[in-house]
């Protein structure tokens, strides 16, 4: 009997290296465990450098060097709820929610070209209630990937067919979604929104060939887009290194390529940045990455990219054990999204691309982008419950870890009573 049971254990009990990390990963709730995990480093990551890069304008503005962190950290926590809320809705209730989501996210946009609707840098992509701001492009981003899940998994058998996709998702939905957006002048939101629609419809598996014929009036109104604007097109001058004037449209760039410089390859120290002594605008926001560099090194700057290309294989590995198409194309969908995004800001920082203005997800300073972003990574999480064998194997944790506690609680009563 002894010999038969030994051998099955051993394996599990002693399993070491490669061979113990490959169990692990086979579990079942391997995928939720390493989303939640992920999503915690990342929002963590990025509260520790908001106070660090945050603090000389806080007490610039405030006179206290914890202000700006301190709303960051109230954002955390309502994303951390919204997380858990959307974690426990089920797949069919996400089905259900899509098309309301979406509609819902544009009702919002609308209200920017309302007397509620506030501008910054060009930008009318805000909603003032009281003194809370917020963004409603980030709710269209979540109300496309799910719409168009939805959508597309009821048109699964027509999906060659261009009318069956354009008629119910690409010209009532996308367009007008991306066309509030657009109206708001934000350029950087609307190529993320592009994105994450390429990156939906190639998940259902679209012909290729459509997305030529997409991509040109996309590219299209981005150009127009950026010859019609003075600022866009000084910021495509810094980029082609035709301005270098660094009192003008390059000092942001320049002085986000000093900070990675001075950084180095250890950095300067946790808290000791230069640059945010007034030298470099947003360095809470959309330039974080560029303290990153200077006061954590080239360590800090691989951990981030190490962070983010985690979540994308945990997304890819959620796509790829589930059997549903719906879990599927959405969880393609926020996986585009925030990759996508995290690539334009970084890229943005180290002058491989243009200076857009989209923040870096889970990490920037900002209460709408983090909060839909949990949201979106909540969502995620509620698929990866419903994985073969996830909810039982959590049940069954979650009952074993009450019996410990009730033990434990027990233990500590009779040594009380002793």
């Amino acid at each position: 009997m002894t010999s038969t049971t030994a051998p099955a254990r051993e394996p599990v009990r002693g399993a070491t290296g490669l061979r113990g990390w490959a169990q692990r990963l086979d579990s079942p709730v391997a995928t939720y465990y390493l989303l939640l995990a992920l999503t915690a480093a990342l929002v963590v990551f990025g509260l520790i450098m908001v106070l660090s890069a945050s603090a000389i304008v806080s007490l610039d503005e405030t006179r206290s060097a914890y202000s700006i962190f301190t709303t960051q950290a109230v954002y955390a926590t309502l994303g951390a709820v919204v997380l858990l809320v959307a974690s426990r809705i089920s797949v069919g209730g996400w089905k259900r929610l899509a098309v309301p989501v979406l509609l819902g996210g544009m009702a919002l946009q609308m209200l920017v070209f309302t007397p509620l609707g506030d501008a910054f840098q060009g930008n009318r992509n805000w909603v003032r209630l009281g003194p809370v701001s917020i963004q409603p492009s980030e709710v269209v981003k979540i109300g496309l990937v799910l719409a168009g899940g939805a959508v597309l998994a009821r048109k699964r058998r027509h999906l060659r067919s261009f009318t069956h996709v354009l008629v119910p998702y690409l010209v009532p939905m996308v367009a007008v979604a991306v066309g509030l957006v657009a109206l708001g002048h934000d350029l950087g939101t609307v190529m993320v929104l592009g994105a994450i629609v390429a990156g939906v419809l190639y998940a259902a598996g679209v012909p290729v060939r459509w997305f030529a014929v997409a991509g040109v009036p996309f590219v299209g109104m981005v150009v127009a887009f950026v010859l019609s604007s003075s600022n866009r097109l000084g910021r495509l001058e810094v980029w082609l290194g035709r301005d270098t004037d660094p009192w003008g449209p390059a000092r942001q760039p320049i002085h986000g390529r000093y900070a990675l410089a001075d950084g180095g390859w250890l950095g300067l120290g946790l808290g000791q940045s230069r640059e945010k002594w007034g030298l470099l605008s947003e360095p809470h926001n959309d330039f974080i990455f560029a303290i990153i560099g200077e006061e954590l090194g080239l360590p800090g700057t691989l951990a981030i990219l190490l962070l983010f290309g985690g979540l994308a294989l945990t997304c890819y590995r959620l796509v790829s054990r589930s059997d549903d198409f719906f879990v599927r194309v959405v969880t393609a969908g926020v996986m585009t999204w925030i990759v996508v995004q995290a690539a334009v800001n970084i890229g943005a920082v180290i002058g491989l691309l243009p200076v857009i203005g989209v923040p870096l997800p889970l990490v920037s300073s900002g209460g709408s982008s983090l909060i839909t972003t949990m949201g979106a990574l909540g969502i995620l999480l509620s698929f990866a419950r419903h994985e073969p064998g996830c909810a039982e194997s959590l049940r069954a944790r979650s009952s074993s870890l009450r019996r410990s506690m009730a033990v434990v609680s027990g233990a500590v009563r009779r040594g009380r009573a002793t």
